[in-house]
Formats: structure tokens, C-alpha cells, sequence
């Protein structure tokens, strides 16, 4: 969970083994793990977090190794398990949680920060949780459009169904009074069309978007009121995805898509369509929406792989990576930016100031010349690159057998990786 984007749960949900405060360290341990905490602390660290690790008797490294390892449902067996804890002492363990009030000077403050920020005129706030609850909602409710785009309609990081993250984020924008270009609701046809699946009204739906500024909570929300199955979920989304103009929308589609980039004829459905004019709006490449250039591609400097680098550093520079890695994250890259003598730092801020691939191969030939022979070279090699031992072997099938079991042909890494574009994106 990136916690820089959205708060964790709020303290006061129960979802995690039924104890106050589990759900949010939980999302907590996990941003931890991701390196994407932001300014939340967890563990020893958060006085909310030590008090539940201190009554179950688990240290902040364990719970964070079993937050990675197991889903909700799992990780709170485990949690049950390590603390053997009876209901009477978890009950009272959560009152005292519920009631407790800050105490000490600073988060006395705290609290009168919080009120005065986001809600001058409530006075029923005054337990430690109510005011994380007010700060956690306060700082992540809304959402500004005019500085970057929604989440792709691919999303499903809200109840696992495409375009409702996309629509929570509009909703929280419009009530912000910050949409931008954007439009939200009835005036949407792809809203209407995620509305009318949900049976939940706009207004409905954009109350519970701002209540709740975590995609989980959210979620919850929406799965409890839609009363979908998951095959019926599968459907909408594979729908909603692969919409296509009919007869009647082609012309003003064709029209949109000239007006966009008259270049991209490859684009036909109006969530790619969507997808790259947020893209190009903003200047980002944005790899929860595409896929990097192919590994194979040699537009830039004549090289394999470098294409496909540079869209996943001004991914990196945007943080829109996806489910992506770069740098010194990724095998492939470390072996490219060794061959040209650039470190992954130097080459992400380079493409902040460098807009366009001429540009970026002007600068490489300048500063990091490299011969014909020497490209050749290396593009052979790395096309042909797989895996050498027993480990990486295995590594791959594992990858294969997963999305495509099929695929008997894919022993380069070059190969396995278009294969995952393909199957991740459909192309």
C-alpha cells in the first residue's frame, strides 16, 4: 500500500482480527515494507502500533514479515494465534483504545491543530483516535486534477472492479472544487455506465468517495452495496475495459483521437483513448496504463532495452512505475546503465530536463559515446540473456506457468517480458 497516496485503514476498523488499530498497522507494515510509509510511522515508533504489538506479544519485524507473507484473513489467524488472547481481554483491550484521550501536551495540540484545520465546528472529536481518524481524512479527502489525472479505468485498487478508483477519484476532485478538465457522474457516459452496474447514484457514491479516502474502506463500501458476484464483477470489467465506439460514436471517437494524436491509429477503445490523453495532458508516462516500450526496441541511440528505460524513468520520475521496477531495482536496467557508465540516479534526473528521445540520445552520444561495434555487441547479448542457473531457471517457469503455461518457446528474458506486457495489458 503506498501511504504517500491515500491513509491506511482508519484505527478504528475492525477488519484485522477484530482488534482496534490492526487494520491500520497492517496497512501500515505493508507501506513499510514498500518503502512508501510517507510521513506515517510505524511500529515502535507509533504509540497505537507498540501498544498492539506490546498486547499480543509480537515484535514490529515480525508482524511486518507476516504482513507481507499473508492476506487479511490469514494474517489475522496468525495474529490470534501468536497472541492467545481471549475475546473478554481483546473487548477490553479496544475499549480502552476507544476511550482513550490524549493526555500528554502534544497531542493535546494536536488535537486543537486538527479541529481548527478540518473541522472547526465539530466538537464531539476528542478520544486519540477520533484525532487520527480527523488528520488521516483531512489530508488525503481531496483530490486535485488540475495537477495530475485520476487513476486509469484499468485500476481495480477500489472492490476489484474497473473504474470505480477512476470515479473516486473524480468524485473527491469535483467536491474539492478541483477537477479540472474532468467531469464526474451523470455527466460521465463511462460513470453512468459504472453507476448503473453498482446501482449506487452519484451523489451516493461520491458521500461514501469522501468519507472514506482509503481504497479499502472504500471498497467495503461499494461491495456492500452493489451485491455483485464475482463473475458478474469479471464481466462488467472486461466490458468496460474493451468498450469500443459503435456506429453512432465512431465518428466523434476518430474526431477525439486526431485531436489527441492523429499518429496513435492503433488506439481503438475509449479506455486507451482515455488512458493516453491523460498521459500526453500531463507529460508523464504512466505505466499502470501502458506498458513500457518493448525491450526489443532500438529507437533510442540504436540500442535494446533503452527505449523501454527511458519510459520507466520518467515513470519513476512521476511515480506511476505500476507494477513495474527500475534501476538498481531491475536486473535488465542495471545491466543497460552499466553499459553506457550512467547511474540510475543520473539518468532519472537527466530525463527531467531531457523531454524527448533525440534529446536523450544527444546527450548519451555527447557524454557516454559509445561505438557501432560496442551497441552490437551488447544488443546481442542482452536479446539472448536467460536465465544460467538452477535458481533463475526455475525463477522463469514459475513466471511462465503463471501467465501464459502454454508458452513452451520463452527462454530469453527480453521474450518472458513482452510476454507480460502482452498478458498485462492485452495488447
Amino acid at each position: 500500500m503506498d501511504l504517500t497516496r491515500q491513509p491506511p485503514r482508519r484505527p478504528t476498523n475492525l477488519s484485522v482480527a477484530g482488534i482496534v488499530g490492526a487494520a491500520r498497522m497492517t496497512d501500515k507494515a505493508r507501506a513499510y515494507n514498500n518503502e512508501t510509509l510517507g510521513d506515517f510511522v510505524y511500529g515502535n515508533d507509533s504509540g497505537l502500533d507498540q501498544r498492539i504489538l506490546v498486547f499480543l506479544g509480537i515484535s514490529a519485524e515480525a508482524f511486518a514479515e507476516a504482513a507481507a507473507q499473508h492476506e487479511d484473513t490469514e494474517l489475522s489467524q496468525w495474529m490470534l494465534e501468536q497472541g492467545k488472547k481471549s475475546t473478554e481481554k481483546i473487548n477490553a483491550f479496544n475499549q480502552s483504545e476507544l476511550e482513550r484521550l490524549p493526555t500528554d501536551k502534544r497531542h493535546q495540540e494536536l488535537l486543537k491543530e486538527r479541529l481548527a484545520k478540518f473541522a472547526p465546528d465539530r466538537t464531539d472529536i476528542k478520544t486519540v483516535l477520533q484525532s487520527i481518524e480527523l488528520d488521516d481524512w483531512g489530508c488525503f479527502w481531496q483530490v486535485d486534477l488540475t495537477a495530475g489525472p485520476p487513476r486509469s479505468a484499468r485500476a481495480k485498487d477500489v472492490a476489484g472492479i474497473c473504474g470505480v478508483a477512476r470515479m473516486a477519484d473524480k468524485a473527491r476532485a469535483e467536491r474539492a472544487g478541483k477537477i479540472g478538465a474532468y467531469i464526474y457522474g451523470d455527466d460521465s457516459g463511462q460513470d453512468v455506465r459504472i453507476q448503473t452496474f453498482l446501482g449506487i447514484s452519484a451523489a451516493d457514491f461520491q458521500e461514501a468517495a469522501v468519507k472514506n479516502p482509503n481504497d479499502i474502506e472504500i471498497g467495503d463500501w461499494v461491495l456492500e452495496n452493489c451485491d455483485k458476484s464475482d463473475d458478474e464483477i469479471e464481466s462488467f470489467n472486461e466490458t468496460l475495459i474493451n468498450y469500443a465506439p459503435n456506429e453512432a460514436s465512431q465518428e466523434r471517437f476518430s474526431a477525439r483521437r486526431e485531436e489527441i494524436d492523429p499518429t496513435r491509429t492503433d488506439i481503438t477503445t475509449w479506455v486507451a483513448l482515455q488512458d493516453l490523453d491523460d498521459q500526453l495532458s500531463f507529460g508523464i508516462v504512466d505505466l499502470n496504463r501502458r506498458a513500457p516500450r518493448s525491450p526489443y526496441n532500438t529507437d533510442v541511440y540504436g540500442m535494446v532495452q533503452l527505449a523501454r528505460l527511458v519510459d520507466k524513468g520518467r515513470a519513476s520520475n512521476s511515480n506511476t512505475l505500476g507494477a513495474y521496477f527500475y534501476g538498481e531495482d531491475s536486473g535488465i536496467d542495471r545491466a543497460t546503465l552499466a553499459f553506457l557508465g550512467v547511474s540510475a540516479t543520473e539518468f532519472a534526473e537527466k530525463l527531467e530536463t531531457l523531454s524527448t528521445d533525440t534529446e536523450v540520445e544527444t546527450w548519451l552520444k555527447t557524454e557516454h559515446p559509445k561505438s557501432d561495434s560496442n551497441i552490437a555487441a551488447y544488443n546481442a547479448q542482452m536479446t539472448q540473456m536467460g536465465p544460467t542457473d538452477e535458481r533463475y531457471k526455475a525463477l522463469m517457469a514459475n513466471m511462465i506457468n503463471k501467465i501464459a503455461p502454454e508458452r513452451t518457446d520463452i527462454n530469453t528474458w527480453f521474450a518472458l517480458m513482452l510476454l507480460d506486457d502482452e498478458k498485462t495489458f492485452a495488447l
